[in-house]
């Protein structure tokens, strides 16, 4: 396999690029949570443009497309849920519980948007009107709770120090499935054509695969050590991580068989988010070099 990279810089210096999505407008958008800022890319034209957060500290992480027409974002340190237009008019919302840490989001099949609460270790609930219901019987206390996404009607998110993966349904009810491997760190993770979920494990060095019965499936990345932060599914089914310690981009079959592992042109980029655009390129945040990274497979 070969591919290709391209590198677009932010303006913003220390941007410190995280999570981005697409947009209904057909743009990449991510949060800046170096500068306190949301982000715009337009992959046609490459043009940026950057919008300030009312608070200069909030450091924004997750970002997704609401049902609304918005970007639906976490302010983590501010402790907040907010909402961008297309024009990059934003709204915000308090978390109720204080200091909960909201990290990552995901539409929900309600048309509400479902977040981490990673430092209370609670699942939120964000009404296209901002009204925000808590969700915490049934989860380990401790769990630190991360990445989500959306699975069989309802939230799949991963538990990074309580080494699980837990599903919280529309009602509110919560299973947790534990991964084998002691200690592992999930982290990110995607839904693969086939229905199953994967996703890093930043510890043990390996991407995880969990069925919808819960079972579970790891595969080693060939790299020690690499860190891995970001996943993303191509439409063939491929499996593509960040390596954000190697500072390589991975690519693994759906059988487990890495098929590649490739070096990012700027050196310690910090390798975070990476997304499959629907023309086969991958986009990827690069948080220490304040890039947006682009994979081209050729």
């Amino acid at each position: 396999m070969k591919i290709k990279f391209r590198e677009h810089r932010i303006p913003s210096r220390n941007a410190g690029p995280y999570i981005a999505a697409p947009g209904p407008d057909g743009a990449l958008w991510f949060c800046e949570h170096g500068a306190s800022r949301i982000g715009r890319f337009d992959p046609a034209t490459e043009a940026f443009r950057e919008f300030d957060l009312p608070d200069r500290d909030a450091q924004p992480i997750g970002i997704i497309a609401g049902a609304d027409g918005h970007m639906w974002f976490c302010e983590k340190k501010a402790n907040k849920i907010g909402r961008i237009s297309m024009a990059g008019a934003i709204t915000e919302f308090a978390v109720p519980t204080a200091n909960a840490g909201p990290d990552g989001i995901a539409l929900g099949p309600d048309g509400a948007v479902w977040f981490s609460q990673t430092e209370a270790s609670q699942i939120g609930r964000a009404t296209p009107d901002g009204a925000i219901r808590e969700f915490r019987d049934g989860i380990t206390p401790g769990s630190r709770p991360l990445s989500i996404v959306v699975r069989d009607g309802a939230l799949w998110f991963s538990e990074a120090s309580g080494n699980r993966v837990g599903r919280v349904d529309m009602n509110g009810v919560v299973s947790e499935f534990p991964i084998p491997t002691h200690d592992s760190q999930p982290r990110a993770m995607a839904l693969h054509p086939d229905g199953s979920i994967w996703f890093v494990q930043t510890s043990s060095n390996s991407l995880g695969r969990v069925a919808a019965d819960g079972s579970m499936r790891e595969f080693k990345v060939t790299t020690p050590d690499a860190s891995l932060r970001g996943v993303a599914i191509t439409n063939d089914g491929k499996i593509w991580c960040t390596q954000n310690v190697a500072n390589k981009i991975g690519c693994m079959s759906a059988a487990g068989e890495m098929l590649g592992e490739h070096d990012i042109p700027t050196p310690a980029s910090g390798a975070r988010c990476i997304l499959a655009w629907p023309d086969g390129r991958l986009f990827f945040t690069q948080y220490d070099a304040s890039l947006i990274g682009e994979v081209i497979v050729e």
